[in-house]
């Protein structure tokens, strides 16, 4: 897999979460996808099967990685689409509230914000950040549920949680968050933020339990930015409205007035890059080429383990979890000889100069590296040095 990215050659890159490397058969699988079509004529009655089979062909992946069927799985841009479309859909009743963790990314948040302000909504934060930090992987789901208890009110009707927090690298126990809001007497709905789940841990047991469990395809499935999905439940389905419409929303182009899709194409909206899912379909080929996502996660954490017991050893070195990550992300501070703490932005632009590459983070202000299964131990040991150096 290493060798199929050319973006990894005469640089160390751990900045996966942000947006992974695109292997060259995927690019070639994008031209060819472009060439067809054009050989085709890309507005003739005979392009339509190669569109509708690439399209096919990455929805029923996805689908398969979530362990949900084709029917529930949207195609969308990117992670926040796949949030907001069928998020603003939702039967809202003025005072609902919304209770969003303290570590969703800042785009997911100001779209719940807007919405609570369009709706007349509250909105709640569900404190999680600082346990995370506090507390050992195997205590951490009792701890989330307890706090989960107490901000839940009889008026909560959505939760905002990520699978794999962006900022800490935490995982959160989302099958058991979606089996207590069951339990609940307005059943809220559940949000999953994937953007670092998908592709670098296995989310068939735990995606179908989401009623959005929404993600990309350009970070840790190494896709070509620009394609990712979500995954929606059955009773979702019932009750959202479209938002964003266009022709693909519709059971029928030839007439509006055959509605929209009854299944989650209802919030798709319009003309796509349909070499986009050429592109994405083979990297997650690739990645299967590789091992299972069990296996995959493996290797991960191997390395992952690797960079965070080394960091122990580097004087001002300190990790945002007390122990090894589940999975790829590594989050840390840095300080120097006196102890204050070092400039995040300075510390990625030195290392950048040397060809490393991490990057820093707002909420908390840390450095952030990522393991993928491309990541070598050479690698790892040699950001170590570049940070014992500084």
């Amino acid at each position: 897999m290493r060798e199929f990215c050319p973006a990894l050659a005469g640089k160390t890159y751990f900045n996966y979460g942000g947006q992974g490397p695109l292997p060259t058969p995927s690019l070639e699988a994008m031209t060819a996808s472009w060439q067809t079509i054009q050989r085709l004529g890309p507005f003739t009655t005979t392009v339509w099967p190669f569109l509708a089979e690439q399209t096919t062909r990455v929805r029923q992946s996805l689908a398969g990685l979530c362990g949900v069927g084709p029917h529930r799985l949207a195609l969308t841009e990117n992670v926040s689409a796949g949030c907001v479309l069928p998020l603003w859909g939702l039967p809202w009743e003025s005072g609902d509230a919304l209770l969003i963790s303290d570590c969703e990314h800042p785009g997911i948040v100001a779209a719940c914000h807007e919405l609570a302000r369009r709706e007349g909504l509250q909105v709640a934060t569900l404190p999680l950040l600082g346990l995370c930090m506090a507390t050992a992987q195997g205590e951490l789901a009792g701890t989330v549920l307890e706090q989960l208890e107490q901000g839940l009110t009889p008026r909560t009707r959505l939760v905002v949680l990520s699978h794999l927090l962006w900022n800490s690298g935490a995982l959160m126990p989302i099958a058991a968050v979606a089996e207590r809001l069951q339990q609940h007497p307005r059943q809220p709905w559940l949000l999953v933020d994937a953007a670092q789940s998908m592709g670098s841990i296995a989310v068939e047991a735990v995606a179908p339990h989401a009623d959005m469990y929404a993600f990309t395809g350009h970070k840790w499935c190494c896709g070509p930015e620009g394609l990712g999905g979500v995954a929606l439940s059955e009773r979702l389905l019932e009750q959202a409205r479209p938002t964003v419409i266009g022709w693909r929303s519709l059971r029928n182009e030839a007439s509006a007035a055959s509605l929209f899709h009854r299944d989650a194409r209802r919030f798709e909206v319009a003309t796509s890059c349909v070499p986009l899912a050429s592109g994405l379909a083979t990297s997650l080929e690739l990645l299967a080429d590789q091992g299972t996502p069990a296996q995959r996660l493996q290797t991960i954490c191997r390395g992952s383990e690797r960079l965070w017991q080394g960091l122990q050893r580097v004087h001002g070195a300190r990790t945002l979890l007390a122990e090894p990550p589940p999975a790829g992300l590594v989050s840390f501070t840095l300080s120097d000889a006196t102890g204050l703490p070092r400039n995040t932005a300075d510390v990625v632009e030195t290392l950048g100069r040397a060809g490393i590459w991490i990057r820093r983070l707002d909420q908390p202000d840390c450095l952030r590296a990522c393991i993928h299964i491309t990541t070598t131990d050479a690698e790892i040991d040699q950001l170590l040095a570049a940070l014992a150096a500084l």
